[in-house]
């Protein structure tokens, strides 16, 4: 089937198997590998990104349903100039990262949740997250680097 999805502002067409996932066409086919696969099973969150501005776990999405649709991936946050994103800033300034295995989907996540919350309290940014693991951290500065992005202030 033939499959296309603007991807960063990227129009991408391919012909693809039906069962094709969201996370196989963003990695394999428009070669954005930012967006990770963990479980396959929607459990961790990794491969979060953004459909039509909203995040969605890209492993229970096919890409047949993103068809003509807009997805947005940790490639496509940072301006047009080149700078980062305020998340991603913040989640390197606040240490919000290890192995940055999660990062990516954890800065999608935490993108859709600041867009729909400007300023989020803690726990809501903690509810926010909730789909999202990472096996790092204690998740504080995390939460940390979500509400320096929002303007707010972090905990010690």
């Amino acid at each position: 089937m033939r499959v296309t999805i603007e991807i960063n502002g990227r129009t991408v067409t391919e012909e693809v198997e039906d069962r094709t996932l969201l996370v196989h066409f963003v990695r394999d086919v428009a070669g954005l590998t930012a967006t990770n696969v963990g479980c396959d099973t929607t459990s961790c969150g990794a491969c979060t990104v953004l459909l039509d501005g909203e995040s969605v776990k890209s492993c229970t999405v096919l890409a047949a349903q993103a068809d003509g649709h807009r997805v947005t991936t940790l490639e496509g946050l940072p301006g047009e100039d080149g700078q980062r994103h305020p998340l991603q800033e913040a989640f390197s300034e606040q240490h919000g990262l290890q192995c940055g295995f999660c990062t990516p989907g954890m800065i999608m996540a935490a993108a859709s949740l600041l867009k729909e919350n400007p300023e989020p309290t803690r726990e809501q940014v903690r509810e926010g997250l909730e789909g999202n693991l990472c096996r790092c951290t204690g998740y504080h500065n995390i939460v940390n680097a979500v509400m320096a992005a929002s303007g707010q202030e972090v905990e010690k």
